[in-house]
């Protein structure tokens, strides 16, 4: 979750498997970027949002995901792994870089990854999005855009995920490797 916060060389001064998780998030965002899926879905975004489009995509492919029955399939599974996640942070807080330091307490008390199931918390994902974006300056398409094409994008996900899944398995058993 700290990779986008760990610029450059940075990321070696982190223990090896937060390094390694670092590389894992890293391999993801490359693979996710170039996949022909988010080609298409960024299709959606990119007359308004130019290259911000992944951006955006990347929070839609969370929505859809928050809403997999097969990952979470069962009432409560998505916030108890939010839960997990906020406790392995936390545990870890003291290696954190500074920025994520400062945004976690929010992150937590909000519970951004269950909110990301509803469309409400798509909505307020967005809105960070452009708040934390040097160069943007409104979401309210973005979010227009999301529900208009919902249809779409969520078959699209059902596209890309096998592939994405699959991909990050086999770069995790070989980080794990070496």
């Amino acid at each position: 979750m700290i990779s986008d916060y760990v610029k450059g060389k940075k990321q070696y001064d982190y223990p090896g498997i937060i390094h390694k998780g670092i590389l894992l998030h890293r391999a993801i965002d490359d693979f996710t970027d170039t996949h022909a899926v988010t080609r298409e879905m960024k299709k959606f975004f990119k007359p308004h949002y130019r290259l911000y489009a992944g951006a955006f995509c990347d929070v839609v492919y969370d929505h859809f995901l928050a809403n997999d029955s097969g990952e979470f399939t069962g009432e409560g599974q998505l916030t108890a792994f939010a839960r997990a996640t906020y406790n392995i942070l936390e545990e870890n807080f003291v290696v954190l870089p500074p920025p994520f330091q400062k945004m976690l307490p929010y992150m937590t008390a909000h519970d951004w990854l269950s909110n990301y199931k509803s469309r409400w918390g798509i909505e307020k994902s967005f809105e960070g999005l452009v708040r934390r974006s040097e160069f943007l300056t409104e979401s309210t398409t973005a979010f227009e855009l999301f529900n208009r094409y919902y249809t779409e994008m969520e078959a699209l996900h059902h596209q890309f995920y096998p592939d994405v899944k699959k991909f990050a398995a086999h770069q995790l058993q070989q980080l794990l490797v070496t």
